[in-house]
């Protein structure tokens, strides 16, 4: 079953593309078919396979616009398993254009739902703000995954994102569970880094939101996009690299566990509408 996770926060800065490209690398050498999908004029997603944006003859803008199909748009990354549909400044124009149209909210969801059924994880990487692009992200999307810089602002922009995000939810008929909140950029030298590390789980440490895995402050995960690569080729052995292996790990941890849930309660009712017909 394909999974949409859109990878978010309004604040820049805060590991969104790196969780992107890193995420997806790994779940990708873990035999999981992956589709990245960036939606961020700045293509920093795209850059970071080595993929040079200003000779793409088809991007994600093409495909929103209907040029071309989202097939033609999706081309394979040098990491087997893994494929992404690029993206150039074209899309910058993308927010006005798609807001003219009726039931603009809906057109990344269309544009998508033929290579939805070929992946097992399509991540979609956003730009830092909150507009028609991030809309259209919310809608398509089955979960929300969000980083969070272990910095003080970025507590208090994570209660504007939820609330932007339920938002969406009511006016939209569009519900959209968060995946996981990710605590990126972690220096555990600092003071401050533990500050807002017991804050959100203090806040979110009740609830299956906050990820067990922390992504640590890594200059290797810094250098990697300038080489083209994902840190995990850039280095395997480097903090970082282990730090998105063992995310990866939690999130089919987590979707198996989902899985098992919704088998054991769909047993359960044939158990009992069973035992209620064998009363009778």
């Amino acid at each position: 079953m394909s999974e949409i996770i859109a990878v978010m926060n309004q604040k820049g800065g805060c590991g969104k593309t790196t969780t992107v490209v890193n995420t997806a690398t790994s779940l990708a050498v873990m035999g999981k078919s992956v589709l990245v999908v960036d939606m961020d004029p700045q293509a920093n997603a795209t850059t970071s396979f080595g993929i040079d944006k200003t000779k793409l003859e088809n991007t994600i803008y093409d495909a929103l616009i209907g040029d071309i199909s989202v097939k033609k748009a999706t081309i394979p990354t040098f990491i087997k398993n893994l494929f992404i549909i690029p993206s150039n400044i074209s899309l910058s124009g993308a927010g006005m254009e798609l807001s003219r149209r009726e039931n603009y909210h809906i057109v990344l969801q269309e544009t998508l739902k033929d290579v939805v059924p070929l992946f097992d994880y399509i991540f979609i990487d956003l730009p830092p703000s909150l507009g028609v692009i991030t809309v259209n992200a919310l809608v398509a999307c089955d979960s929300v995954l969000i980083p969070i810089q272990a910095e003080y602002y970025a507590l208090e922009g994570v209660a504007d994102l939820i609330n932007t995000i339920k938002l969406v939810e009511k006016r939209l008929r569009s519900p959209t569970p968060i995946k996981g909140i990710l605590l990126t950029l972690f220096d555990k030298r600092t003071r401050l880094s533990k500050d807002v590390y017991s804050e959100l789980k203090s806040y979110f440490g009740g609830t299956n939101l906050l990820f067990k895995t922390i992504i640590p402050r890594n200059i290797r995960l810094a250098e990697a996009p300038s080489f083209g690569k994902p840190c995990l080729i850039y280095d395997p052995d480097s903090t970082g690299t282990k730090a998105y292996l063992k995310l990866a790990d939690e999130i089919i941890q987590r979707d198996e566990n989902v899985q098992l849930n919704i088998a054991k309660t769909n047993m359960d009712r044939v158990k009992k509408d069973s035992e209620v017909a064998g009363g009778k």
